[in-house]
């Protein structure tokens, strides 16, 4: 059983379903401790439909708060979720601006995760 990520007709990840479903429950609490939606939306078939605007603007802000803080402990929890996030947006045609000090090791880290994100 899968639970898909969707943008229009495209599946941007086709993640197992605990995987997808825990992936859904990080971003929406994250969004909801950034005050800021998520992007994505449930829907009936058991998935999540993507909006790129919100879901590009979640991003940004997950990531301008992971760069703006000083706590190892808050960049390491929610570093798993930025990663998987940045791969579902570059999938959806988005991106965000990065500092120049992050881009080259969060593209690599990015890169890596997606090989094992079947789309």
């Amino acid at each position: 059983m899968s639970y898909p990520f969707e943008f229009g007709e495209k599946t941007l990840w086709d993640a197992g379903y605990h995987s997808g479903q825990l992936y859904a429950s990080l971003a929406q609490g994250a969004a909801g401790f950034l005050d800021v939606p998520s992007g994505l939306t449930h829907t009936p078939q058991g998935g999540c439909a993507v909006d790129r605007d919100a879901f590009q603007a979640f991003v940004q802000r997950l990531y301008d708060r992971c760069a703006s803080t000083t706590s190892k402990v808050w960049w390491d929890l929610a570093r798993g979720l930025l990663v998987t996030s940045l791969v579902l947006l570059d999938r959806s045609g988005g991106a965000i601006v990065l500092r120049p000090e992050d881009a080259s090791t969060l593209d690599e880290e990015k890169t890596a995760l997606a090989r094992n994100m079947a789309s």
